[in-house]
C-alpha cells in the first residue's frame, strides 16, 4: 500500500472515530490531524476540506463492495450490502446525514444503486430494442425509489430489519424491470 493510502485511511479512520461523539460541521483540521498525528499540510495534500475526504471514504469504503452483484440474480445481494455498510457505520452515516455533507451521502447511495439496477437493466435488456436514455430513465427512477427507502430507514432509527425491507422490496419489484423494458421497446 503506497505513503499516500496509508495517509487518507489514516485520516478517513481518524475522521469516522471523531464522528462517533462529535458531529461533522464541528470537527476541524486541526481535530483531525492531531487525532492522526499528521499536520495541516499533510490533509491539504490530500483533500480540499474535511467534505472532500467524507466523500473519498463513501467512494472507496462502500462502492468497490458491490461490484459483483449488478446481475438479476444477485441485486438483492448488493442492496442487503449498502444495508449492512449503513448498519455498521451507523454514527458516520447518521452524522452525515445531518450535516452540510449530506451530499456526500446522497452521493454514495445514488452511485452505489444506479450501478447496480444498470446492471440488472442492461442484463435483461438483452435481445430487447431499448434506447440507452430510457434504460437510463428506469434505472435512475427506481434509483430514486431505493435510496428514498434507505434514507427514510436511517431517518426512522434503522429499526426495521434490511433483510424483511429486502424481501418485501424484490416482492415489489419482481418482473418489473423486464416490464418496463418492454413498454420502452422499440418495435
Amino acid at each position: 500500500m503506497s505513503n499516500s493510502l496509508l495517509t487518507k485511511n489514516a485520516l478517513a479512520h481518524s475522521l469516522k472515530s471523531l464522528m462517533e461523539h462529535t458531529t461533522i460541521n464541528k470537527i476541524s483540521v486541526q481535530h483531525l490531524v492531531d487525532d492522526c498525528g499528521l499536520n495541516r499540510q499533510t490533509f491539504y495534500y490530500h483533500f480540499q476540506d474535511i467534505f472532500d475526504l467524507l466523500g473519498w471514504i463513501y467512494k472507496t469504503e462502500a462502492v468497490e463492495s458491490i461490484a459483483q452483484y449488478r446481475s438479476y440474480s444477485t441485486w438483492t445481494d448488493g442492496f442487503y450490502k449498502i444495508f449492512c455498510y449503513i448498519e455498521s457505520n451507523k454514527a458516520f452515516c447518521c452524522n452525515t446525514l445531518d450535516s452540510l455533507g449530506r451530499n456526500h451521502l446522497d452521493n454514495y447511495l445514488y452511485s452505489v444503486t444506479n450501478d447496480l439496477i444498470m446492471g440488472v437493466i442492461n442484463e435483461l435488456s438483452s435481445g430487447i430494442n431499448v434506447r440507452l436514455e430510457d434504460k437510463q430513465f428506469i434505472a435512475n427512477f427506481y434509483t430514486l425509489a431505493f435510496t428514498g427507502l434507505v434514507i427514510q430507514w436511517m431517518r426512522d432509527g434503522m429499526k426495521e430489519q434490511p433483510k424483511q425491507i429486502i424481501e418485501r422490496l424484490s416482492i415489489l419489484i419482481e418482473g418489473n424491470f423486464l416490464k418496463a423494458l418492454h413498454k420502452y421497446e422499440n418495435k
